[in-house]
């Protein structure tokens, strides 16, 4: 192992570099781990963009990541050098209100590895073991590459409850919306109806068994949803979380319905139809990343075969062309981007 390893900083969409830095050691109840394969999230290119309301610049990304233990600190000596692992990035107390209930995905104190923190797109980082999930033997390192981003469509599918025979809207169709859409297909929703304003994604959306689609800007948008779904929606994702999209779910939305908000909103106010939040009785949720159930469930469905990765994943750049990766991602056309670390 090298004294020194390779990691990427991000200051700015335009300036993202890699900076030698010395190669960590695991501490106590520590891994060490080397990654493979890492992914860029629509979180890292609003904070690359600095428009992320909770990441500041400069920041070391690499929370999507797949890897393989190299070490293990004392405390950790369940995991044995060359086990594959997938993190789960969200570093909690432990203590809170949130935490003590089981919900340390919105934990009062709660950090994100890779946006907090430095994270994975490096050659080495050291993560709590407890913070890792092992992989099954059958799961390829692309497959596993899209547990942490599945994760957070079943959270918040989940939270929809019993999805059998209900309508679907999902506002949104890139990496997450899409995987919303697969997760919300698999929680037994009837009819899904996908948005964007992109054709190519529109039709990906349809090869990933979206029923109907439809143009985000398409000025009757909310009447024709109506009429392919035999009336108001039951179940809004909203995975754009803009001005626009949060109307179209109030309109969209059945009386007694769900809106669920999935993508990251903008920093500052929104505005809602109150009147008709009152008057129809819709209920408007938000939903942050997971749990360790949900990436459990993220396993079994990419095991299953629910999910064609090669859909999904439409670039890969290695290490030393993140920012190759990190425009990549900028391309509206472009699903999930990864940044692959061959060994050195």
């Amino acid at each position: 192992m090298s004294e020194s390893m390779r990691r990427v900083v991000v200051r700015s969409i335009d300036d993202v570099q890699l900076e030698q830095v010395p190669a960590p050691a695991p501490g106590d109840d520590e891994l060490l781990v080397r990654s493979t394969l890492v992914g860029v999230c629509g979180s890292d290119v609003h904070a690359a963009l600095g428009d992320h309301p909770f990441i500041d610049l400069p920041y070391r990304p690499g929370h999507e990541v797949v890897g393989a233990v190299v070490a293990a600190g004392p405390g950790a000596e369940d995991f044995k050098t060359g086990d594959r692992i997938v993190v789960e990035p969200n570093l909690y107390c432990g203590h809170c209100p949130q935490c003590l209930a089981g919900r340390y995905n919105i934990c009062e104190q709660l950090k994100v590895f890779g946006c907090q923190t430095p994270g994975a797109m490096a050659d080495l980082f050291t993560i709590p073991a407890d913070r890792v999930h092992r992989l099954p033997d059958t799961m390829t390192d692309r497959q596993a590459a899209l547990i942490e981003p599945l994760a957070t469509p079943v959270h918040a599918v989940a939270k929809a409850g019993d999805l059998t025979g209900r309508t679907v809207a999902v506002l949104g169709a890139g990496p997450i919306g899409l995987l919303t859409l697969i997760a919300a297909r698999h929680a037994g929703a009837a009819r899904t109806v996908v948005t964007d304003l992109r054709p190519a994604k529109l039709e990906r959306a349809r090869r990933l068994g979206a029923d109907v689609t439809l143009n985000a800007d398409a000025p009757d948008l909310v009447d024709r949803a109506h009429e392919v779904l035999g009336g108001r929606v039951d179940v809004v994702f909203d995975c754009v979380a803009r001005a626009q999209s949060m109307a179209q779910a109030t309109e969209l939305v059945a009386k007694g319905g769900q809106i669920i908000v999935v993508g990251v909103g903008a920093p500052g106010a929104t505005p809602v139809r109150l009147d008709l939040v009152q008057d129809r009785e819709i209920r408007i949720e938000g939903t942050l990343m997971y749990t360790a159930a949900d990436y459990r469930t993220s396993i079994t469905l990419i095991t299953s075969g629910a999910v064609d990765a090669d859909e999904v994943i439409t670039a890969v750049y290695p290490l030393e062309e993140a920012g190759k990766a990190f425009t990549a991602a900028l391309d509206p056309d472009q699903v999930k981007v990864l940044v692959s670390v061959p060994q050195t």
